[in-house]
């Protein structure tokens, strides 16, 4: 094991990761998570073909697999009409991907997975309960000021990789800019344990629903007692308050609108939130590295940001390894920045604002036009293939490789 440590900020998926690519590679980390555990929230949960096969290199998906739910084929539909546009197939891609399917499995069960079976070691320390308060960037190594529940204390590491988050208190530190804009509506995030699938037995476990004036993502997760649960995602207006789109009748409206029942849903979850399109401007400054959503925000249509992120954090550990044990020069890491900053403004960020597009055209004959395409592509063998290589990162990671 390494005689220099890393310290990691933020103890989300993609931190968890990072820490332990590091960590297998024999590089001693430490993990500070302000919160107290694990935030159960209802955030990322579609983990894709290359990111499967990322957690596999790393012992983890054998574990995790049968507690999520396999979702080979995902379904774009016209809300108005109430057709189906188009339906894409994963096992379409055997041939290229190890693991054909988008696996169901809520972020925080992959955090609390990681910790409970690999860290608290000294070599692989993960501190919950461990706020930030100041970063020191020193030219030989870094400090990190933290309030813990003993009080305060300092930690010093070689390196400093920020995963926590888009408000990201290491990236700021470091007085990296954040570039991009934030949508003016925000998004509304509804679960229940209502099936959707039984009125709708043509639902499949991830379906995106095109409307003109409120469209809706409907997935569907074990959720934590396993029995499943199904999330929703609308945008909200931007008149409106967070009162009234969480009120009791803004959460039903919005549900019956798309899935009319007699009764009103039994909601579990409810969450109002901004949506950015960031990118940070360089994912590298000195001794400080960024990851995850840390370096880039995106919507959430395609989920792509969760993996994005675990792509980042497996690139990095490589990288960083052969810095710390093997005597490559740093400037490695510029490379780092240079391919993962590409893979986020060319495909996660080009991707994911194009599928809002999709979802949100008023236009009638735009829509039509769209649609007429989408459907043409799934249909066509290649095409396809290509759409769904594409969405499943694989394109990204090629040309990101690419870069020297």
């Amino acid at each position: 094991m390494s005689a220099e440590r890393v310290l990691i900020i933020g103890a989300g998926p993609v931190g968890m990761v990072c820490a332990l690519a590091l960590n297998r590679a024999g590089i001693a980390v430490t993990v500070l998570e302000q919160e107290p555990e694990p935030v159960r929230d209802q955030r990322a949960a579609s983990l894709h073909p290359t990111t499967l096969e990322m957690l596999d290199a790393l012992d983890v998906l054998d574990d995790i697999r049968p507690r999520g739910l396999i979702s080979p084929t995902y379904h774009f539909r016209d809300r108005v009409s109430g057709d189906l546009v188009a339906e894409f197939d994963l096992s379409m891609l055997a041939d290229e991907f190890r693991f054909p399917y988008v696996l169901q499995y809520e972020q925080y069960k992959l955090t609390r997975d990681i910790t409970a079976r690999f860290a608290n070691e000294s070599d692989f320390d993960v501190r919950y309960s461990h706020r930030v308060d100041a970063v020191h960037i020193l030219a030989d190594r870094v400090e990190v000021e933290v309030t813990g529940p003993d009080g305060p204390q300092r930690h010093t590491g070689s390196w400093l990789i920020g995963a926590d988050g888009g408000r990201s208190t290491v990236r700021k530190s470091a007085d990296i800019d954040f570039e991009g804009f934030t949508y003016p509506e925000r998004f509304v995030k509804l679960a229940t344990s209502f099936d959707f699938r039984e009125p709708n037995p043509g639902y499949v476990y991830r379906n995106y629903f095109s409307d003109p004036h409120e469209w809706c993502n409907l997935f569907k997760v074990r959720g934590e007692d396993e029995r499943g649960i199904w999330r929703a995602i609308f945008p909200t207006r931007p008149e409106e308050t967070d009162e009234e789109v969480l009120s009791h009748e803004g959460i039903q409206r919005r549900l019956k609108k798309f899935f009319p029942k007699d009764g009103d849903y039994e909601i579990a979850y409810a969450n109002v939130y901004s949506v950015n399109q960031r990118v940070a401007a360089t994912f590298r400054k000195g001794r400080v590295l960024l990851v995850g959503d840390s370096a880039h925000v995106n919507n959430p249509i395609g989920g792509m940001g969760m993996n994005g992120g675990i792509h980042d954090a497996i690139n990095l550990a490589e990288k960083l390894s052969q810095v710390m044990l093997h005597g490559a020069d740093d400037t490695l890491l510029d490379l780092y920045s240079r391919q993962r900053r590409h893979a986020a403004v060319s495909y996660v960020q080009a991707q994911t604002i194009a599928n809002k597009k999709l979802m949100e055209e008023r236009d009638a004959a735009a829509r039509t036009q769209k649609f007429a395409e989408l459907k043409k592509t799934a249909e066509g063998r290649e095409t396809a293939r290509a759409y769904m290589r594409r969405a499943a990162l694989a394109d990204s990671l090629r040309d990101a490789a690419a870069i020297a």
